[in-house]
């Protein structure tokens, strides 16, 4: 995906334990950051210029994906190691507490930081982390990632995303599909071989802490898409939901609604930050 932003747009690299993180910076006013994992910083320039018009918004490329570099490709990208990138972002900055949107992985990554660095956030909007431990049929899922992830590893990207679309109980236009192995650049095979290969394991085997996010001081608003209804990441979002003892929060769209309907999401998030 390759937005551009209508707004200025500071961008700037932070030296972490290893990896050289990418971020972006726009606008003015109350801090918030938008973070995705494997999802860059691209995927959220329509929403950040749509905020940027009354916050300031940090948006970053997670370690490893994109601009991102890390020092050693065959190590994996833990949730808790993206929550110590963000952590390190935002002191960088200077500012905080901060409201912190992820989606799917990404959220993820917020919640890690919700649980680690409670001081430096006042909100996590968690939009439909896949948290598969939750879930009963939890090992059945773990057997089913180890899968998608050997049939990667054997050279079948095409079988490898089937299973990954399968597991998430997303069905994508034949178009869409097809579209997606079109003509590829080699950033984006590398993106997605790391994403295989060191991100899906450790996001969807990470297991929160529940006693402390219901004690912490960051409000937890756990996300859905109106159109996730039955998928993966609905089943896992509500089982979240309900181990913290409160009820989930429709946005528009699907997974990647803030992608799809970039306005929309934007009214619903500004609702969902004012209810803070």
């Amino acid at each position: 995906m390759n937005a551009i932003s209508t707004v200025p747009v500071t961008a700037a690299t932070l030296e972490v334990p290893g990896a050289r993180l990418y971020y972006e910076v726009r606008g003015q006013g109350p801090l918030v950051v938008l973070v995705g994992a494997p999802m860059d910083a691209r995927s959220f320039a329509p929403l950040a210029d749509l905020l940027a018009t009354d916050h300031t918004v940090l948006t970053t490329d997670p370690r490893g994906i994109n601009r991102s570099p890390v020092d050693d490709r065959d190590r994996d990208s833990t949730p808790e190691m993206r929550a110590d990138d963000l952590s390190r972002l935002l002191s960088h900055l200077g500012r905080g507490p901060a409201a912190v949107l992820g989606s799917s992985g990404g959220a993820v990554s917020a919640l890690a930081l919700a649980q680690t660095h409670p001081e430096q956030v006042h909100t996590v909007i968690a939009h439909e982390p896949p948290l598969d431990e939750l879930l009963d049929d939890r090992q059945e899922l773990r057997e089913q990632t180890e899968d998608m992830i050997a049939t990667f590893l054997s050279g079948d990207v095409r079988g490898a995303w089937t299973k990954f679309l399968a597991t998430a109980n997303i069905q994508l236009p034949d178009e869409v599909f097809e579209a997606m192995f079109g003509e590829r650049d080699a950033q984006t095979a590398a993106d997605e071989h790391f994403q295989f290969a060191h991100m899906l394991r450790a996001t969807t085997r990470w297991q929160p802490d529940v006693a402390v996010l219901r004690s912490a001081p960051p409000r937890i608003v756990v996300g859905i898409g109106e159109d996730s209804s039955g998928q993966l990441c609905d089943r896992t979002s509500r089982a979240l939901a309900a181990a913290l003892g409160i009820a989930p929060t429709m946005f528009p769209g699907g997974h990647i609604g803030f992608v799809e309907d970039p306005e929309r999401f934007a009214t619903r998030l500004r609702v969902a930050l004012r209810e803070g």
